[in-house]
């Protein structure tokens, strides 16, 4: 059973780290550099702890000075190994007590721990080999090379032991700096009250009772104190079992690295901070595309379109006696540069480039869509999501301005009933004409004296005459007629025009700003959710 236990634990492990080296990775750029190198350094340990020996159990003695701290060591091991002495600090260098010593010699380097002893089996302590105990110099201690050592190996072993004494059990340094960093260790964590011998009788219980209240503040509320005496043995044998069956659990490595796991994703979360971005939403989307439309003067390109229209229709199906004049206007549409001649293609508009306002406009469209899409984010996040709505900041003015030069506008199609009705203007004109002409030679054969003859009529209107009539009145009629649908059409072209604009804007606002705004949310997730992974052990 324990060994399917271990065997879970370890999966179990195994996923949180590789989701927290996941997280790591995702905030790498984003999250504060300090904390990155945190997570980092937490993953290294695990991975090296989790290369060495598997059998082994690291059970470290933590206390400060005067706690009897290696007098205890002594009591438990049943040696007399540590160092005990009258004067203060005592132990300098990190002792272990090796029980097992085969596979255990990586460890201990790794550990840093030269003074090795290997131990001989006590009563009570463990059936079996696999038991390293540590006497670590005083967390208190005045030279900076012990602190600093305590401060490594607190983070490097198995098991903490927690020792305190009557006198200091409730000094607040201890709980503040060593005690209550380690609150999510509780799995991984003994607390002794050592000396209870220095107690009367009835004093020992209000003592244990006050300290579980302080550990209850300080996180590890489940914790139980085990009240001992190096000197008399009393406790000693509970505390024997206690260490024994972590031992034999096989399992306080993983539950270890498993808190150590835990700590290093709230350490993520913290410097993220909360919340969930609101993504983007379609109307976004389309508020983007619009913004950028308006910064582009897609407008003055659609009321190009109309005008080039209507100029276009008034050349191929105005009156023929005033539509020349109409060639002397410049068409708008190719004053942009925006009429295709044949197949050639346009890749750049004539518009002015980008002013100050329009490129003003342009970002103030991309901060409005990425504060929509990154609202609810966190700090860094957000401004993460800003920063890759930004990206392409600069290439977007001239992709735009291409996307406009890209559209294709129909300038050169016409209207079907442009040739029916030049054909009817023509014939107009052609009986215009030939009345006018069948006038005057009447009237130079009255002019000559020459005889004239009969001109036919219809109700006594003189045939050359009404030809002059109706092919000049029908000719304004067309003109006129043409005009109103020319207006029409413009309109519906115009439309068009507009249409297809803003599709090939949105297309550009969708590759430069909103694939990367989209990117980096999907990133703020996948983070998220690998910090869920590594939190749930």
């Amino acid at each position: 059973m324990n060994r399917y236990r271990q065997t879970r634990a370890e999966s179990t492990l195994e996923r949180q780290l590789a989701a927290l080296d996941e997280a790591r990775e995702l905030g790498a750029g984003r999250l504060d550099e300090t904390a990155l190198e945190e997570v980092y350094g937490v993953l290294e340990r695990a991975t090296s702890r989790r290369s060495l020996s598997a059998d082994h159990t690291v059970v470290g003695f933590f206390g400060a000075t005067g706690s009897g701290k290696s007098s205890l060591f002594n009591a438990i091991s049943g040696t007399n190994t540590a160092r005990v002495a009258v004067r203060r600090p005592t132990t300098s260098e990190p002792l272990a007590m090796v029980w097992g010593s085969e596979g255990s010699a990586p460890l201990l380097d790794w550990l840093e721990v030269v003074d090795r002893r290997d131990g001989t089996t006590v009563p009570e302590m463990i059936e079996g080999d696999g038991l390293i105990l540590l006497d670590l110099p005083d967390f208190d201690s005045i030279q900076l090379s012990n602190r600093r050592t305590v401060e490594r190996l607190a983070g490097q072993v198995d098991v903490l032991v927690w020792v305190v004494d009557p006198q200091k059990y409730a000094d607040a340094a201890i709980h503040n700096e060593f005690i209550k960093p380690f609150s999510t260790h509780a799995a991984v964590t003994l607390v002794v009250l050592n000396q209870v011998d220095k107690l009367a009788s009835a004093e020992v219980k209000p003592v244990l009772e006050s300290l579980s209240a302080l550990l209850d503040r300080d996180g590890l509320g489940s914790v139980a104190v085990t009240g001992v005496s190096a000197v008399t043995g009393q406790g000693i044998p509970e505390l024997r079992r206690k260490i024994s069956a972590v031992v034999k659990a096989k399992a306080a490595k993983s539950a270890r690295l498993a808190a150590d796991v835990g700590v290093a994703a709230q350490r993520l979360v913290e410097v993220s901070g909360g919340g969930n971005a609101a993504g983007v939403h379609q109307q976004d989307r389309k508020a983007l595309a619009s913004m950028l439309a308006g910064a582009v003067h897609v407008e003055t390109v659609v009321s190009a379109v109309r005008t080039s229209y209507k100029l276009e229709a008034t050349k191929q199906t105005g009156w023929p006696v005033t539509r020349w004049m109409s060639r002397f206007r410049k068409d708008p549409l190719r004053r942009l540069s925006l009429r295709r001649d044949g197949t050639a293609e346009v890749n750049r508009t004539s518009m002015p480039p980008a002013g100050a306002a329009e490129l003003a406009q342009i970002d103030s469209s991309v901060r409005d869509f990425a504060d929509a899409a990154s609202a609810g984010s966190s700090g860094p996040w957000r401004a993460s999501i800003r920063s890759a709505a930004r990206s392409n900041r600069t290439e977007l003015p001239d992709a735009l301005d291409q996307a406009v030069a890209g559209t294709d506008l129909k300038a050169n199609t016409r209207a079907w009933w442009w040739p029916l009705f030049a054909v009817i203007q023509w014939l107009a004109l052609l009986v215009a004409v030939g009345g006018l002409l069948w006038l005057g030679v009447l009237a130079a054969l009255r002019y000559f004296q020459m005889p004239v003859p009969e001109v036919p009529k219809v109700e006594d209107w003189p045939v050359p005459t009404l030809m002059v009539i109706a092919g000049v009145v029908l000719g304004i009629f067309l003109a006129l007629t043409s005009k109103f649908l020319a207006m029409a059409g413009a309109s519906g072209r115009a439309a068009q025009a507009r249409r297809r604009l803003k599709e090939n804007i949105s297309v550009v606002s969708e590759d430069l700003v909103v694939t990367p705004v989209e990117a980096e949310i999907m990133q703020y997730r996948a983070f998220q959710q690998a910090l869920e992974v590594a939190s749930a052990g």
